[in-house]
């Protein structure tokens, strides 16, 4: 009897086994990735790039180390840099089969039995590379970087709590500007000042007093003159007091600068993240000791590959060269936000490939929006400018460098933003998207300021609309 009831009670743990394996079977089949980027979940279709690279990966996978996943039980991706090329990650018997593919996706798939594979693929879906080993994402950047020892200690305070805002570059602060931000959910306003060596900070009295009389918070953009930079040392402190005086009179945010990777916007041959933090460490502690509740926007680059992989020449850094040398200097303990431009947009910021250009990463908003974010040891991101430009109901023609924008319709315009701000809100990484821009008319052979515009030339704001209804309740 006794073995008999063995026999019925291992039956018994059989079936439950079966069943309980069934289960994970149909689970896992349709499990889906963990997302990075606040990004939708793929859905299994051929078209879809996430899937395609997913199953070429994974098909890689089971070629290289004889196993069958047919089912898994998850897999993550995450878009990614590839240090040392696509071939980085597996040991190659002629180190110079290497391949120079530097951007791509990255997978990580879990079995049904728990062992864990590492797979990457070229943006194309060309080039996959199965890693040796799983490698753990490295940790963000230490805050402190390794600082230059000659900077100040930061003044203490932190204007970066609160959730994400969006707001707008405007040209007028009128009141049909304001009633088209109120439309498109808007909360800050933004104005770029031009500063001259001798200016008072009650130059700007005005913009400040406007905003909040209108129910808005404002962010003032604040360039100086290369032509006055001469004596950095002590230029960056006058320019640094003008930004305290600023921050006293009620400014809710300051972005130190504008560009500075770039010699139209700073002295060429001087160009350099550890030489801007010099200049940021001074502003933060000035506005700081004027306006602890001033919220300090570290100036945004320009994105660019411009400058080739040596990163910088004497006329300027690409964006991720010149950020890496920002956090190198300890600039991360020199601001409240991260600040951040993306403008040369032409495809949904859902979607990480297929740009006609190319596969850059400054093409994308998840890319853009992470080579702000990591450097800094989790500083959140400030869009000061975010846009999409549009020819359509322009009789100018885009001027040839801004050609890349030509078949982008106004309907994209409008949909790609409202995208953009609900992937920055969901992403928990960005505190402020400021929209470039609201209502600029200019459209010359020079620059299409007008296409980036959510007011169009025939009245209607169809951006207002798109912003308004992702905005609700936020």
């Amino acid at each position: 009897m006794q073995s008999k009831k063995n026999v019925i009670q291992g039956s018994s743990l059989a079936l439950v086994a079966l069943v309980l394996l069934v289960s994970l079977l149909i689970s896992a089949s349709v499990a889906q990735p963990v997302m990075a980027q606040g990004l939708p979940t793929p859905t299994a279709t051929p078209n879809d790039p996430i899937w395609r690279g997913f199953s070429a990966v994974r098909a890689a996978i089971e070629e290289k180390f004889s196993v069958s996943l047919p089912y898994v039980r998850s897999y993550d991706w995450e878009q990614a840099e590839f240090i040392g090329g696509i071939d980085g990650c597996r040991e190659l018997e002629n180190p110079l089969e290497a391949r120079p593919i530097y951007w791509g996706w990255q997978y990580t798939i879990t079995s049904l039995f728990g062992e864990v594979y590492q797979g990457r693929i070229s943006f194309d879906l060309k080039e996959v590379a199965v890693c040796d080993e799983v490698q753990v994402a490295a940790a963000p950047a230490p805050v402190n970087g390794t600082p230059d020892p000659n900077l100040p200690t930061p003044v203490p305070g932190s204007a970066a709590a609160g959730g994400f805002e969006l707001g707008g570059h405007v040209l007028d602060m009128s009141l049909n500007t304001f009633g088209l931000m109120n439309r498109a959910g808007m909360k800050w306003v933004k104005k770029q000042i031009r500063y001259n060596v001798g200016d008072d900070p009650s130059n700007v009295a005005t913009f400040i007093s406007t905003a909040h009389s209108n129910g808005f918070k404002i962010l003032l953009g604040i360039v100086g003159q290369t032509s006055q930079m001469g004596d950095y040392n002590g230029y960056i402190n006058t320019f640094a007091n003008y930004l305290g005086g600023v921050a006293a009179l009620g400014a809710d945010a300051i972005e130190v600068w504008n560009e500075p990777n770039i010699d139209r916007e700073w002295p060429a041959g001087t160009v350099n993240g550890g030489t801007y933090t010099q200049m940021l460490a001074a502003a933060y502690n000035a506005i700081k000791a004027k306006n602890g509740n001033t919220l300090v926007i570290s100036g945004a680059p320009a994105p660019t590959g411009y400058f080739g992989t040596a990163g910088c020449t004497a006329n300027g850094c690409n964006d991720d060269t010149f950020m890496q040398q920002m956090a190198q200097a300890g600039a991360a303990q020199y601001m409240d936000c991260v600040g951040l431009h993306y403008n040369e947009g032409i495809v949904s910021p859902q979607t990480n490939s297929g740009d006609p250009r190319g596969e850059y990463p400054t093409y994308y908003f998840s890319s853009m929006l992470n080579r702000g974010y990591s450097p800094f040891g989790g500083k959140p991101v400030c869009f000061t400018e975010l846009g999409y430009l549009s020819p359509e109901g322009f009789s100018t023609p885009l001027p040839a460098n801004f050609a890349w924008a030509q078949n982008t319709s106004v309907a994209e315009h409008a949909s790609w933003l409202a995208g953009a701000a609900t992937a920055a809100s969901q992403s928990g990484k960005v505190r402020l998207m400021i929209i470039w821009n609201v209502d600029f008319p200019f459209f010359t052979a020079d620059d299409p300021m007008g296409g980036y515009a959510l007011f169009r030339p025939n009245a209607t704001c169809p951006g207002c609309d798109s912003l308004g209804a992702v905005m609700k309740g936020s």
